[in-house]
């Protein structure tokens, strides 16, 4: 396992963590009901573009121009930041991007420790890097202002989907997560509190209230980066992010290296697809756009801190560096029939469903339990790629990676090269290939073997035995035929000069 951290702590292989979700009844109705809603909103709303096919394409054609040059992007946006009055921070990983965002919020707040807390807009890069958690140990305390984030954080959870993180929950739940933890964090729940979401939504509007009026820090992801002008995008649909980004006197923004764009024209892409892909929306309620710093006019001070974290490595790889063209919508976890049933939790990552299964092994490599897992947790029926706005192929990338996983085991020198050892635990699928391989090259041994096994067809057993069982215990074996096609062919068709 590499030493790319995703903000999760060490995770059972997805088989294993799915196995208490799929028994739990109001997991499977919580996110049965939310997917089926979004996903049927977000069909009606890509309904009324008839240029949709053309957006997708523009989109996935300017993520992967970018990322054919994204270090010369880069540079342009340290440029246009720097000129623009911020300060542009690189990190290569998780550790070093979480000691950067603490050494600044230390020093805005000084030696007062009441001064010691940030508010956030919602993140994934954050999450990602696991800031709330290093930025508690450093005595600085972080307030998620997004309400599902909020939900999550109170309630000591982790979140279970990319745009709604706390999808895992219903209303009751979160009333009573309100009415028994806010109080520790600040004002508490509101007296008789229901579980109606006007007022679940004001309960936490008055507990956001005075964080976003007292904290000297903001901290924030971006949606987009535009390398020619230097400008960050976020997009979101309650208006805290608005607060975190004009209120603190200091803003920090932590994004991933691929979130850049090249130009400001390129936004008018993503700004249609994206709400539509994410929320259904025509466009988001709010949509904020900052480059630098200006006088008299939000923040006095701008951070960008530009992660890698493990993006360089996913990048080498031709097939899968599709992943970085995500734009975090999470159209495909809504369609996928695994995690409808499974949940985000199950997925051992802060990426979860079909993006997080080639994104997440991708990052961290597939050295670890989970995360040689990830690219099985699939059925491969294509719905993911069918509704990613920028034309992800996620049944290829997970394809791709099971090779990897298999061919996966530690690297050894045979002589002058370097090559991977076969992983272990496939051992016998290496077996049955091989054979198959064989047989299929002996043309003789296989129409044998089809004979054989229509004569014997009464006795095969409906289930296989040993490592077997896995595969069929949801499933049956299909029945082998009276008699092999080759032979049916030559009986109807008129013997050896009829079979082509």
């Amino acid at each position: 396992m590499s030493g790319t951290y995703l903000g999760m702590p060490a995770f059972p292989a997805f088989p294993e963590a799915a196995r208490g979700a799929v028994h739990n009844p109001t997991l499977r109705g919580n996110l049965r009901h939310a997917t089926h809603t979004i996903r049927d909103k977000r069909a009606r709303a890509v309904a009324e573009l008839d240029d949709w096919a053309a957006l997708r394409e523009a989109g996935k054609q300017i993520k992967d121009h970018t990322l054919r040059h994204l270090d010369r992007y880069l540079v342009q946006m340290e440029e246009a930041v720097t000129a623009a009055g911020g300060t542009v921070h690189w990190a290569a990983d998780a550790e070093e991007a979480n000691r950067i965002v603490a050494d600044l919020v230390k020093e805005t707040g000084g030696a007062d420790t009441e001064k010691r807390e940030v508010v956030k807009v919602k993140s994934m890069a954050t999450q990602e890097i696991g800031l709330n958690e290093a930025l508690e140990a450093e005595g600085v305390r972080a307030y998620e202002t997004d309400l599902a984030e909020l939900i999550v954080q109170l309630g000591k959870d982790r979140p279970s989907h990319i745009l709604v993180p706390a999808i895992h929950r219903n209303r009751g739940e979160i009333r009573d997560i309100f009415r028994s933890e806010m109080g520790e964090w600040g004002r508490p729940a509101p007296e008789g509190l229901t579980d109606t979401p006007a007022e679940l939504a004001e309960a936490a509007r008055l507990h956001l209230r005075e964080k976003f009026l007292r904290a000297r820090v903001g901290i924030s992801g971006a949606n987009f980066m535009v390398a020619e002008t230097g400008t960050l995008v976020v997009v979101e649909s309650e208006g805290n992010g608005r607060m975190c980004l004009t209120l603190p006197e200091t803003l920090i923004s932590v994004v991933g290296i691929e979130k850049i764009v090249p130009r400001w024209q390129d936004l008018e892409v993503f700004l249609q697809t994206l709400p539509r892909s994410s929320t259904a929306e025509r466009m988001n309620p709010y949509t904020s756009m900052w480059t630098g710093t200006t006088d008299e006019d939000g923040p006095r001070v701008f951070h960008l801190v530009l992660l890698d974290n493990g993006r360089t490595d996913t990048l080498a790889d031709e097939v899968g560096r599709q992943a970085l063209r995500c734009i975090r919508c999470s159209a495909c976890l809504n369609v996928c029939p695994v995690y409808e049933r499974a949940g985000g939790h199950a997925y051992g990552s802060v990426y979860p469903g079909p993006i997080g299964a080639i994104l997440s092994p991708q990052l961290r490599g597939t050295g670890s339990e989970v995360d040689a897992s990830l690219p099985y947790a699939s059925s491969l029926c294509g719905a993911c790629y069918e509704v990613c706005p920028v034309a992800i192929d996620i049944p290829e990338v997970l394809v791709h990676l099971r090779e990897r996983v298999v061919q996966g085991g530690p690297a050894v020198r045979q002589g002058n090269r370097v090559v991977l050892k076969p992983a272990k635990g496939h051992a016998a699928e290496r077996a049955a290939m091989r054979a198959a391989q064989w047989a299929f090259t002996h043309p003789g041994a296989l129409r044998t073997g089809q004979r054989l096994a229509s004569r014997t067809r009464r006795l095969h057993p409906r289930t296989l035995p040993g490592p077997g069982r896995a595969w069929s215990g949801a499933r049956d074996l299909p029945e082998v035929p009276v008699e092999p096609f080759r032979d049916w062919w030559q009986r109807t068709h008129g013997g050896k000069d009829g079979a082509k």
